[in-house]
């Protein structure tokens, strides 16, 4: 079985498949809205809206995180890196696994007992309101662009695939059609419609993942060994087989593998969509089971993504690949046309359309959450706004962070999604897990440390991204005609998360004044037991 050349894929053939690949996509998105219209008879109150009324169980959330977090960069991402980089590739499926556990051992229970709706609630519970909720916001905000930038790209390079669209203008048009979409799905739905629609795509994308890895693995008779040696000779490269292809050529690419590394594992623990999933279940128990079960999930669809890689490298072609339309995006739809023909072309392409609209419905969500209840109730309104005008401001939200996320998408169209995620955890380990971490387990932490760490960290996560080869200095740059990288890695994890930490520590230790102890003392024993946790879920 070794023996076996990739087959040339005709990248061409793909346009006779367009009307059936959009009648499937449009058939998910009438099912969907249906789904949406009947959650959203039930948004009366903020709780609805940001929180589903706290009225899914265990099971049923720990399959939408999963759904929120199987994103486009996993699918069709990840599944590009592995066939053209190999190991290396697998590198980003471990990174998102093993996050989990950060997030299992450290944060789901704590933060569902202490908060209510958004992070800002957990870290202003005993440090100052004001301050602490507007670094929040903006952390959020920038973690959720960074994340829709990814997943915007992911709906570019898969229409660009799909629909033969090579031109800037067709691919900028698909970009606009799914915001639209997700604009309507948050509106309309909120954080129900959008819970339902992430369960239907978690499922849809596991199930759709492991067909297409059963139909690889008996190809070479349920042989992994088979499969990886025939990934080898087709890329004739032994070295797709061992670490090192992307991430060990020199002592900067180690570096950067050890940032992505850093961000991967630290980041998902920090990231304000995942977060707010936490608070859509009554109790702390439930929330625990939500991450046991999402880790069986996601581990499951990550086992996957190794033989779909290697199989699009064994079956398609690393070279086929790059020379797509949508390139390193383009392996996982160029193998399921090379398994199924143009169904089941057509049936993981609209898994994948499912998976961006279902992850941007539920980042968009989340933004908006954060400036509506954050911003507009708890800093500008200081907690005076009813429930009905705060939902309001958050729908007015949906509109503009739409609008930027669709421009955004526009720009980043043709980068590798999972490279573009892999930014926004940087981001979010930098920003909030520090202050998180602080506010959660260290008695003297003040508002003072809170702010430096989330405004210092956030910064420098930025500052070191522009001035990194991701935005000019190199071919796959953001802006290739530009030279202005001051910074040598593409991921910035490595410096600014331990500086983040650090500056977290520095201002609580230069604070001279200190919070309220009978707060602090609240905190604690809510944040272990969960006495007094109800009083967090009226408005």
């Amino acid at each position: 079985m070794n023996t076996m050349v990739p087959a040339a894929v005709n990248v061409e053939a793909l346009k006779d498949t367009t009307l059936l690949n959009m009648g499937i996509f449009a058939l998910f998105v009438a099912v969907t809205m249906v789904i949406v219209f009947r959650a959203s008879r039930n948004n009366k109150t903020a709780a609805d809206y940001y929180a589903a009324g706290r009225s899914f169980t265990g099971s049923q959330n720990g399959t939408a995180i999963a759904g929120d977090y199987l994103s486009a960069a996993s699918f069709l991402g990840i599944t590009g890196a592995i066939a053209i980089n190999g190991y290396d590739g697998f590198l980003y499926s471990i990174g998102f696994l093993v996050a989990w556990l950060v997030a299992l051992l450290l944060v789901a229970e704590l933060l569902r007992n202490t908060g209510k709706f958004t992070m800002a609630d957990v870290l202003s519970f005993r440090l100052r309101q004001r301050p602490v909720r507007i670094a929040a916001a903006l952390s959020t905000l920038a973690v959720c662009f960074f994340y829709l930038l990814a997943q915007m790209a992911g709906a570019g390079s898969l229409i660009s695939l799909l629909l033969g669209i090579s031109d800037w203008g067709g691919q900028a048009l698909v970009i606009i059609v799914v915001g639209a979409l997700m604009i309507m799905y948050v509106l309309i739905g909120g954080m129900k419609g959008t819970t339902w629609v992430q369960i239907i795509k978690a499922i849809l994308l596991i199930a759709g993942a492991g067909v297409m890895t059963a139909m690889v693995l008996a190809i070479y008779g349920f042989n992994l060994s088979s499969l990886l040696g025939s990934a080898a000779e087709a890329a004739n490269n032994p070295a797709i087989l061992n670490p090192g292809l992307q991430y060990g050529k020199t002592e900067t690419s180690k570096l950067d593998f050890m940032s992505l590394g850093l961000a991967l594992v630290l980041g998902t623990a920090a990231l304000p969509h995942v977060l707010m999933r936490f608070y859509t279940v009554p109790t702390a128990k439930e929330a625990r089971k939500s991450v046991v079960w999402a880790i069986w999930l996601i581990g499951l669809f990550y086992l996957f993504t190794l033989v779909l890689g290697y199989g699009a490298a064994a079956l398609v072609g690393a070279e086929t690949i790059k020379s797509a339309p949508g390139g390193v995006n383009s392996a996982a739809p160029l193998l399921a046309f090379h398994l199924g023909g143009p169904l089941l072309l057509g049936f993981i392409s609209a898994v994948a359309f499912a998976t961006i609209l279902a992850v941007v419905a539920g980042l968009t969500i989340t933004a908006a959450a954060s400036f509506a209840h954050d911003i507009y109730a708890n800093v500008i309104a200081k907690g005076k706004a009813d429930a009905i005008t705060e939902v309001k401001v958050a729908r007015r939200t949906v509109l503009v962070i739409g609008v930027l996320a669709i421009l955004g998408g526009i720009f980043a169209n043709g980068q590798n999604v999972a490279f573009l995620v892999a930014l926004a955890f940087a981001v979010a380990a930098s920003a909030n897990l520090p202050t998180i971490v602080y506010s959660l387990f260290w008695k003297k932490f003040t508002t003072q440390g809170a702010v430096w760490s989330m405004y210092g960290g956030l910064a420098a996560a930025i500052l070191l991204i522009t001035f990194s080869p991701v935005v000019s200095g190199a071919k796959t740059s953001m802006i290739p005609g530009a030279n202005f990288a001051l910074f040598p890695l593409s991921n910035p994890g490595i410096v600014s998360i331990p500086l983040a930490f650090f500056l977290g520590w520095l201002g609580t230790v230069l604070d001279k004044r200190r919070e309220d102890p009978a707060k602090q003392a609240e905190m604690e024993v809510r944040s272990l037991t969960g006495v007094g946790a109800e009083k967090a879920v009226d408005h």
